[in-house]
């Protein structure tokens, strides 16, 4: 099989919103973390999203806690490790300490402000509606740390202004090459879950990016999870699925673990005649040895 076949999985395994009322298997304490991300690797993930939480499941920036969670997910598994920094407030100082103390490989990067809802058609009202506040300031802070810290961006883009937003960074000498688009659709406020969506957003970052020095995956939230990996496989995109994204299995069953899906989500791949690519894989793929970092230690 050839090297472009293969595929970066990536499982995101908690997210920061559902809670175990809504699914018994979304883990919170480090422990937990770490089982689901050996769970995650064993079924033919490379990487793991991360979004740390307190043991009562609310969430939480405190860089011990990243660093526990670090610490028990190396313990078991040498999966890449992508820290989430995403946050409402603008102060992003413990953010910036964990990146610079723990020193992921990866870490993402919300790439605008958006309205980030949940809308109920049954109930006729919005289960939440707020504002996700990313101005350039608090991205420029964030992207600093990264660069300090050797830590590759994950471009995080709801919609085509994201994507098409990230130009002035590598015009500033913020953003270099390589760096990683992810596709975000179905959240309200963002993109819309279609192909086109898909193929529009692949466009404008082929017109932003250098050539040559990036890739992009899909995040598909909710009910259209599995239809839009599918279309990503098919367009040649990398992959994440997870408790983050979806609670539910192919079959229409609520997943026991992060395992389930990755599973799953490894099967399709296969059917699509690509093939998961190996922790080493991954770290080719996503060029993770052009980003001076000392995470993998």
């Amino acid at each position: 099989m050839a090297f472009d076949d293969k595929v970066v999985l990536t499982c995101a395994l908690s997210g920061v919103l559902a809670n175990r009322k809504q699914c018994p298997g979304i883990p919170y304490t480090p422990e937990e973390m770490g089982d689901e991300a050996k769970r995650a690797f064993d079924g033919g993930a490379s990487v793991v999203h991360i979004h740390a939480r307190n043991d009562d499941g609310s969430p939480t920036f405190e860089p011990k806690v990243f660093a526990r969670i670090k610490e028990e997910i190396r313990a078991r598994c040498p999966i890449i490790l992508n820290f989430s920094t995403g946050t409402i407030t603008d102060d992003v100082s413990q953010v910036v300490q964990y990146l610079e103390e723990c020193r992921p490989e990866i870490a993402a990067l919300n790439m605008g402000t958006m309205n980030y809802s949940k809308y109920s058609r049954s109930k006729k009202k919005f289960i939440f509606d707020m504002i996700f506040p990313n101005p350039y300031s608090k991205i420029t802070e964030l992207l600093e740390a990264m660069n300090r810290a050797g830590v590759k961006p994950e471009l995080e883009c709801f919609d085509t202004g994201h994507t098409q937003g990230s130009w002035p960074l590598f015009d500033m000498g913020l953003l270099k090459a390589p760096v990683q688009y992810s596709f975000i659709v179905n959240v309200l406020g963002g993109i819309p879950a279609e192909v086109e969506s898909l193929q529009l957003q692949k466009q404008i970052a082929g017109q932003v990016a250098p050539a040559g020095g990036w890739d992009w995956e899909v995040i598909g939230i909710s009910h259209c999870h599995w239809r839009m990996l599918a279309s990503a496989l098919v367009l040649g995109g990398n992959i994440r699925t997870g408790l983050e994204d979806h609670l539910y299995l192919p079959s229409g069953e609520m997943a026991k673990n992060n395992g389930e899906l990755v599973d799953a989500a490894a099967t399709l791949i296969r059917h699509t005649g690509r093939e998961p690519a190996t922790v080493e894989e991954a770290r080719e793929l996503l060029q993770l040895d052009k980003v001076t970092a000392g995470a993998a230690s």
